[in-house]
């Protein structure tokens, strides 16, 4: 997947219809994950791939539906962020956080998962929607 090809959707239809499959779930918060290489934002291109993941966090990987998989989030500093209003303006926090906060900060990306929470304040599209959005940090060098 890329920024240019975004198949979020298509992800996200086909996972969750099959996620009542995973009995070990720890919540119902749903994540939206993304993993790019090291050096994704240097010289950012939008057609450069990474990995889109739709999950639910789970207690062990014991009860997992085959055609699924997993992953397990490192450990480390993440910088956290809340969305307001629909989805579809996402964008708009994206680009605040990195081209505004991130610039000015102490900080610069760190090689881990970035991801999103959609509780229960997460509607999508509604103006009033909420969902948190976690940016991996390392201090700079």
């Amino acid at each position: 997947m890329s920024f240019i090809e975004n198949r979020t959707f298509q992800l996200w239809s086909s996972f969750m219809p099959k996620r009542r499959e995973i009995k070990n779930s720890i919540d119902s918060n749903l994540y939206s994950l993304e993993v790019f290489s090291p050096n994704h934002f240097d010289n950012f291109d939008p057609n450069k791939s990474f990995q889109k993941w739709a999950a639910i966090a789970v207690t062990n990987f014991d009860v997992i539906p085959s055609e699924m998989e997993t992953l397990v989030i490192p450990t480390g500093l993440y910088a956290v962020f809340i969305h307001y209003g629909p989805a579809s303006e996402g964008h708009k926090t994206y680009h605040s956080i990195f081209a505004e906060w991130l610039p000015k900060s102490e900080y610069t990306v760190d090689d881990r998962p970035h991801f999103a929470v959609m509780d229960h304040k997460y509607k999508k599209d509604d103006p009033n929607s909420e969902e948190e959005i976690w940016i991996p940090i390392r201090n700079r060098d």
